[in-house]
């Protein structure tokens, strides 16, 4: 007995269904993205393009306190890469609500202003989330063609285990056949140091046949970034600046002596001082005397 073979319509009909189930599985195109149309753009892996952000949440430089020399560091580093110079990619780490991914922020748009009164081309800053670092290769080839030069900013970038998503950042950053485009620089936070945890790392040395080279290539992705800008815990005098900073900025009226009493307090009931924490005690001072904060920063992160 045999079996009949498909006439040429349903031979059709059969390659047009493959030909829409193909279509279905593939990766959405590229849509045309204005890069002209903000400053700022936060990157959708799943749609594959950049989304415009009208206004940046961001903080006043003046209002970032006890880090003077760090700030000095990357506003430098910022606009020399805005103005086609030699820069590196920048690894801000250490301690929580410190202001690391703030000053990112903030530089950029202190760098912006600055180009804006010389009549340049403003710097574009695009914010990857963590979780599409490995998408980044297609968000490198968007930017590579265009005029604009493009701050890449992923906050709180770390690794676990399993995870090796880190490959795709170390070719884009340093290796790779086509590496990182000249007009894209690449700043990220991190509270780790080597972007991995410490017990991850001991536990790989320790089971090791050679423990130097079983974390190697992890350890060596922070050694892509040609700028280690620490954040530590702030002191005291510190802390109250930053009080004192924001209190002034909103104009709220209060005793100098019952705010610094407070201020401590409530970063001694908290178990510690930072930029974040100086900001929440604000929020609350604002909300006890009825104070609405207008145009209101954004806590540092």
């Amino acid at each position: 007995m045999t079996t009949a073979s498909p006439d040429a319509a349903d031979l059709s009909l059969l390659l047009v269904r493959i030909a829409d189930a193909l279509d279905r599985l593939a990766p959405p195109r590229a849509a045309n993205v204005d890069l002209a149309a903000a400053d700022a753009f936060v990157w959708h892996a799943d749609s594959g393009r950049p989304e415009p952000v009208a206004k940046v949440n961001r903080v006043d430089m003046e209002l970032l306190k006890g880090i003077d020399r760090t700030r000095d560091v990357l506003v430098d580093n910022t606009t020399r890469f805005a103005r086609g110079l030699p820069a590196n990619n920048a690894l801000l780490w250490g301690a929580r609500g410190m202001g690391k991914s703030s000053l990112v922020k903030a530089a950029h748009a202190a760098v912006n202003a600055d180009l804006g009164k010389d009549g340049k081309a403003p710097l574009k800053l695009v914010e990857i989330h963590r979780e599409d670092i490995e998408t980044l290769p297609a968000l490198m080839a968007l930017m590579r063609p265009s005029a604009f030069r493009f701050i890449v900013f992923c906050d709180d970038l770390s690794f676990d285990a399993d995870d090796t998503s880190y490959k795709s950042l170390k070719a884009v950053l340093e290796g790779g056949i086509e590496g990182r485009p000249e007009n894209v620089i690449f700043y990220a936070t991190s509270n780790r140091r080597h972007l991995l945890p410490r017990d991850m790392m001991e536990n790989e040395r320790s089971t090791a046949i050679n423990p130097g080279e079983a974390v190697e290539e992890k350890v060596s992705l922070s050694d892509r970034f040609g700028l280690w800008l620490g954040f530590h815990k702030c002191s005291q005098d510190e802390y109250l600046a930053m009080v004192n900073g924001y209190i002034a900025h909103f104009g709220i009226r209060i005793d100098a002596d019952e705010l610094r009493r407070e201020a401590l307090e409530w970063a001694t009931t908290r178990g510690a001082r930072s930029g974040r924490t100086a900001f929440q005690y604000v929020q609350d001072v604002a909300g006890r005397l009825g104070v609405a904060l207008t145009e209101k920063p954004a806590a540092p992160q």
